[in-house]
């Protein structure tokens, strides 16, 4: 149906394993944030994490990027390349992890504090992780694709944010980018219908500021426009016959 590989249980089972990792390696990086230390140190750890539980990193050298783990700072969206540049405290630092295990990936991403940051940072951030949940909730058998996109759009326009339009949720699986994909707007009844065994990437992108972004010289930053700053959370997640199950969760 509409080109998506709907997953068996085996399959989603195969998913839960990498997933277990994925957020594994993200409590690792999570815990070592603090002021002084460095994104490639952090990128290491995750990396070491994944391998060390004889999974892949999957975003090494996919389409050619350079490290095991995005992470971005402040007004960065997505796909920051870890290198020498320092945390400091006050930033906010979103980690995107992947990993490929038995020919299945799983992916997920959280936006975290550096030491004491702004009411209004945390704002962003939890409103971000909010709208994750949000849109999860919808992710269930007989509604439409774009419940799941208007649902995230509804609560960070609610709290006066912007979706980023640009980049969008995925179908995950045996590749890293399966149909659908899942947009953080839309209009709510829309879309094809929700199907159990659909696996898909859901990651609300917020910016305090107005939704545009542009891309760094690196080719692979993604910026705000205007400066404002951003948070990013993701989950693979399985719709099942009953509810939305996590599958990047402690399991």
């Amino acid at each position: 149906m509409h080109g998506w590989h709907l997953k068996t249980p085996e399959e989603i089972e195969l998913l839960r394993a990498v997933g277990k990792i994925v957020f594994g390696a993200l409590e690792e990086i999570e815990k070592a944030v603090a002021p002084g230390i460095t994104t490639a140190e952090l990128d290491r750890i995750g990396e070491t994490y994944i391998r060390d539980r004889g999974a892949e990193p999957a975003f090494l050298g996919y389409q050619g990027f350079p490290a095991s783990v995005c992470i971005s700072i402040d007004d960065e969206v997505v796909h920051g390349i870890p290198g020498s540049r320092r945390l400091v405290e006050g930033m906010i630092v979103s980690f995107d992890v992947g990993a490929k295990l038995d020919g299945y990936y799983g992916d997920s991403a959280r936006t975290v504090a550096v030491g004491e940051i702004s009411p209004e940072d945390r704002r962003l951030i939890e409103t971000t992780r909010e709208a994750l949940f949000k849109g999860i909730a919808q992710a269930r058998v007989g509604r439409r694709l774009y419940d799941i996109s208007a649902a995230i759009q509804r609560h960070a326009e609610l709290a006066q944010y912007s979706v980023v339009r640009d980049l969008v949720g995925h179908g995950i699986g045996k590749s890293m980018h399966e149909e659908p994909q899942v947009p953080n707007y839309g209009i709510p009844g829309d879309g094809p219908e929700l199907a159990e065994g659909l696996v898909i990437a859901i990651e609300p992108m917020i910016n305090a500021g107005a939704g545009a972004v542009k891309w760094e010289a690196d080719r692979w930053t993604v910026r705000t426009k205007d400066g404002s700053k951003s948070a990013h959370f993701e989950h693979t997640v399985a719709i099942t016959r009953d509810s939305p199950e996590i599958l990047t969760t402690k399991g």
